[in-house]
């Protein structure tokens, strides 16, 4: 049977409105955390809200959402106090004091749940892991229409969390970049801090019952994290991670049908968890493809950048030895001989001299000899090489013994505006330091 037969709209419907209403409402805070390294912060908040959360419980005997709010919010505040207390008092970097402040709350939160679960309908269970599949089964009237409370709590979330990113959007910018420089243009930095912490505070409550502590912690660095990879740009950056955060919440109810089936179960598994799961490999995805910085395409550029640099360096070479021996073309096991990656000479030359506008030919003999282009572009690189030879020597005071290799590297590197400066520099020299000629501009002979 196939997932969509399985749907049912007003059941599958609002988890999915839910799931992607906490999801968002996550990510917008979380993309300040990520660019300020403080990720780590929404999860120590999270989690040390709980003994907020537990004494809220003791003190109204429910689980109104006002003293939850409240407690969360001020259990917030002290995390980000004593976090900050302990790392200027103690001397300690800020993860070490965010471990100390995090497990300790959370650990007697933890504690204070479990007596409260004792005097107040509480599930202890649901901090973790929520109860996003019983959604639809409180609602509230609205007018006509009967619309779940966790929906209408975290469309309030979202829509707070929207007007402080809105409002405070230059302000949290400048604040993530350079505190500092904030702070003498009279940004007080410092209030930014903590009123990230509230929203921190107030998401992760209003996740609680509704996608549990996994959920969101997950939300408010992985989309972030994840739109980080694929944009330098804040706004876009902003935008992307919204966009991936509701994504990873519809596909991952949809998957807590579709997948057991395929595996071979009857029953589906925690729509929390499978959301948290899609949106972490969404998140593996643009690790991976992500254009500038996944790691196949900066692999791809690496692998295209090296047979560019091999390729320059074989005809370079073969320019070099033609010079040496009077435009005698050199033979292949000559060229294996002297260039590094030698066993690769063959099947280079075969490339050069199949390519349109070839910069190598075959002679009658079986030899490779370079074409008037090539020796264009040969006599380019070499040139390169003996400027940058007689730049390090004349102007940076490098010894002879020490040029090559750097000379090596840069000339791939060099254009046409860089040689003429070069050329400058060193006073048009037309011998580089070792005695051999520097060919002219435009003139390979």
């Amino acid at each position: 049977m196939d997932w969509y037969s399985k749907w049912d709209a007003s059941l599958d419907g609002w988890i999915v409105v839910a799931g992607i209403l906490c999801a968002v409402a996550a990510a917008l805070p979380g993309n300040f955390l990520v660019l300020r390294r403080m990720s780590m912060l929404g999860d120590a908040v999270s989690h040390a809200i709980l003994p907020g959360l537990a004494i809220a419980f003791f003190i109204s005997n429910s689980r109104s959402s006002i003293p939850m709010l409240v407690g969360a919010v001020i259990a917030g505040l002290l995390t980000a106090l004593f976090t900050e207390w302990i790392r200027g008092f103690g001397d300690v970097d800020e993860g070490a004091s965010m471990g100390v402040v995090f497990t300790t709350l959370f650990a007697i939160g933890l504690i204070l749940i479990v007596q409260a679960a004792d005097h107040v309908d509480l599930d202890p269970s649901c901090v973790l892991s929520g109860s996003i599949e019983t959604i639809p089964e409180d609602l509230v009237s609205i007018g006509q229409f009967r619309i779940p409370r966790v929906v209408l709590m975290l469309s309030g979330v979202l829509m707070v969390n929207v007007v402080a990113v809105s409002v405070f959007y230059k302000e949290f910018q400048v604040s993530a970049f350079d505190a500092a420089l904030g702070t003498t243009q009279g940004i007080p930095a410092w209030i930014m801090h903590y009123l990230l912490m509230v929203l921190v505070a107030v998401t992760a409550v209003a996740s609680f019952e509704s996608v549990g502590n996994i959920l969101v912690v997950a939300m408010f660095v992985v989309p972030p994290s994840t739109a980080r990879l694929l944009t330098d740009r804040l706004g876009r950056m902003i935008l992307l991670s919204c966009v991936i955060a509701a994504v990873g919440a519809a596909l991952g109810h949809i998957s807590a049908i579709a997948v057991p089936p395929w595996l071979g179960f009857d029953r589906s598994v925690s729509t929390s968890g499978m959301m948290a799961l899609t949106t972490g490999l969404l998140f593996v995805t643009a690790l991976l493809f992500a254009p500038h910085q996944g790691v196949v395409p900066q692999f791809v550029r690496r692998q295209l950048l090296s047979l560019r640099i091999l390729s320059e360096d074989l005809i370079a070479l073969m320019y070099r030895m033609e010079e040496r021996s009077g435009n005698l073309a050199p033979s292949t096991d000559d060229l294996r001989t002297v260039l590094l990656s030698g066993r690769y000479v063959t099947q280079l030359l075969m490339r050069h001299h199949r390519m349109s506008g070839t910069v190598v030919r075959q002679t009658g003999s079986g030899r490779f000899q370079l074409t008037d282009k090539g020796r264009r572009q040969a006599a380019e690189l070499v040139r390169s090489h003996r400027l940058w030879e007689q730049y390090l020597v004349s102007e940076a005071g490098v010894s002879t013994e020490r040029i090559h290799q750097q000379a090596e590297k840069l000339e791939h590197f060099t254009g046409r505006d860089l040689r003429d400066r070069l050329d400058q520099q060193t006073a048009t020299p037309t011998l580089d330091p070792h005695g051999r000629p520097i060919p002219a501009e435009n003139n390979p002979s």
